[in-house]
């Protein structure tokens, strides 16, 4: 791996970070934090889109690991890495699968769609339920319409750095 990814990845996952553990609204089921909506998936799925699902595997796994070591939000629970790391591989892997030249918001949506519908749709309401005992339904139902919104708004974001990161890296190589 080069510096200059190196780079990035420090720098995302740092992001990544700040946008789950400050920046993030936090909704308590039976004084567990359920829900957390916010954007702190955001820099690890444009690290996979970026630099590739290893990397974003990387920094999906830092954030966790680290964020938790900075503001611990309860017990440290490797599950919790694991969606991380996930997070951080599926976009990147199925967006490579899709092979597309033309880098459209349904080329970014796709994998995004699908990554967070593993990740925070079905396997974060599943390990809360079975780790804390929360109702399904009580992690399950803010989940979905959490990602009802924030899929498309990922995707577009998403979309628009990477873009912009690709066209910068362009320019620098002309």
């Amino acid at each position: 791996m080069k510096a200059k990814g190196i780079t990035y990845i420090a720098f995302l996952t740092g992001l990544s970070i700040i946008l789950a553990r400050v920046l993030s609204i936090r909704i308590p089921i039976l004084g567990i934090e359920g829900v957390r909506v916010g954007f702190g998936p955001l820099p690890i799925i444009i690290t996979s889109f970026l630099l590739g699902p290893t990397e974003g595997a990387i920094c999906g796994a830092l954030s966790d690991i680290i964020g938790y070591f900075i503001n611990p939000m309860g017990p440290y629970i490797p599950i919790f890495t694991i969606i991380s790391i996930l997070r951080g591989t599926l976009p990147g892997l199925l967006g490579f699968l899709l092979k597309k030249k033309e880098f459209s918001f349904i080329y970014y949506f796709i994998p995004i769609l699908i990554s967070q519908s593993i990740t925070s749709i079905i396997l974060v309401p599943i390990s809360l339920h079975f780790i804390f005992k929360l109702p399904l339904n009580a992690v399950l139902i803010p989940a979905l319409i959490s990602q009802a919104i924030l899929i498309p708004v990922y995707s577009f974001l998403v979309m628009e750095v990477v873009g912009l990161a690709r066209r910068i890296t362009l320019h620098e190589t002309s």
